[in-house]
């Protein structure tokens, strides 16, 4: 049996909103999507924290997730992830345990630290620029003990979300997390579906710096990466058009809904260079292409478990390629 068929594949969905669309119509993608994924027997359907983004409809990541949730019945459903410095741990707590109470063992609850937004909308959520700068790990502790066993004496508690012990997963895209997720004890995702970069650094801080916990006996790592599937090469790479329109919006400051595929992509050596940065370990290709590569970057990383983000138009080609790559994972 192949490496790629041992190792469980999820998703992560931005709920993207496409030229011409809506909000509405991205949450029904995600739930079609959701629901197929479910039937090839994906493991997980994450979504993002993202804030003040035209083309992303998860800015409030915990109802979405127990929309999701709601229209599946075996796939874990969790945050990829909710950003823990803008919010209360208990609001976190309560949420997650809320959501958990409704969908046992279900819920996975993954956190990070940036702002999911630029600096001015992080203002408006935050009010202190500072915040979960250098607190994150007391942020997480306070949540920890809101989703833990009550202790004695303990005066606040998170009700729903005391005694659930939601999973909790810290996610990067740097060192920081790698080592607090290994310092604690706690799976670690990396984000290699938009910034590749550090990622063999990241996993090597983790596995060497790994304490075991009473959560994980030896480390776990998962690593989302951006795969596009299609009939063959010429059609994935013209699908991929879309992805690489949304970054090179990013680098020339326009941010923008999802845009139509295109036949040719006009840039300069420097954008191409920087698209490269975002999308450097992309998977994009027919069967046999996505094959190869996917088996390839599991040799490369040692990656426990793989999380897809598939950035495409329209709806029939994202659940095309999830379903491409859910026949090359079984063969």
């Amino acid at each position: 049996m192949s490496r790629l068929a041992d190792t469980p594949l999820s998703v992560l969905d931005l709920a993207p909103i496409r030229e011409g669309g809506s909000a509405a119509d991205s949450f029904r993608d995600s739930v079609t999507l959701a629901q197929q994924t479910e039937r090839l027997g994906y493991t997980r359907f994450w979504l993002a924290e993202h804030h003040g983004i035209e083309g992303i409809a998860s800015a409030a990541t915990a109802v979405l997730i127990g929309h999701i949730a709601g229209a599946t019945r075996r796939i874990r459903v969790g945050s990829g992830g909710i950003m823990l410095p803008n919010h209360p741990p208990l609001v976190i707590a309560e949420q997650f345990g809320t959501l958990e109470s409704l969908y046992p063992g279900r819920i996975d609850l993954g956190l990070g630290r940036a702002p999911g937004s630029d600096g001015a909308t992080m203002a408006a959520m935050r009010r202190d620029p500072r915040a979960g700068v250098d607190d994150l790990p007391r942020r997480l502790e306070e949540l920890q003990g809101f989703l833990g066993d009550e202790q004695p004496g303990q005066r606040v508690r998170a009700v729903p979300g005391q005694g659930t012990r939601v999973p909790i997963w810290l996610l990067g895209s740097s060192g920081y997390s790698a080592q607090l997720a290994a310092r604690l004890g706690l799976p670690f995702a990396f984000a290699a579906q938009f910034a590749p970069g550090y990622l063999f650094e990241a996993l090597r801080l983790y596995r060497d710096s790994f304490r075991p916990s009473a959560v994980l006996e030896r480390p776990h790592a998962m690593v989302g990466l951006p795969v596009i599937a299609a009939e063959n090469d010429a059609m994935a790479d013209y699908l991929a058009t879309t992805a690489r329109q949304k970054f090179l919006g990013m680098i020339r400051g326009q941010r923008t809904c999802a845009k139509p595929p295109v036949e040719h992509l006009e840039m300069t050596p420097m954008e191409e260079a920087q698209l490269q940065q975002f999308l450097g370990a992309a998977i994009v290709g027919g069967p046999e292409t996505v094959r190869e590569g996917l088996e390839s970057f599991l040799k490369q990383t040692g990656a426990d478990e793989l999380m897809l983000n598939t950035d495409v138009f329209a709806l029939e080609d994202r659940l095309s390629s999830y379903e491409i790559v859910a026949e090359v994972w079984r063969s």
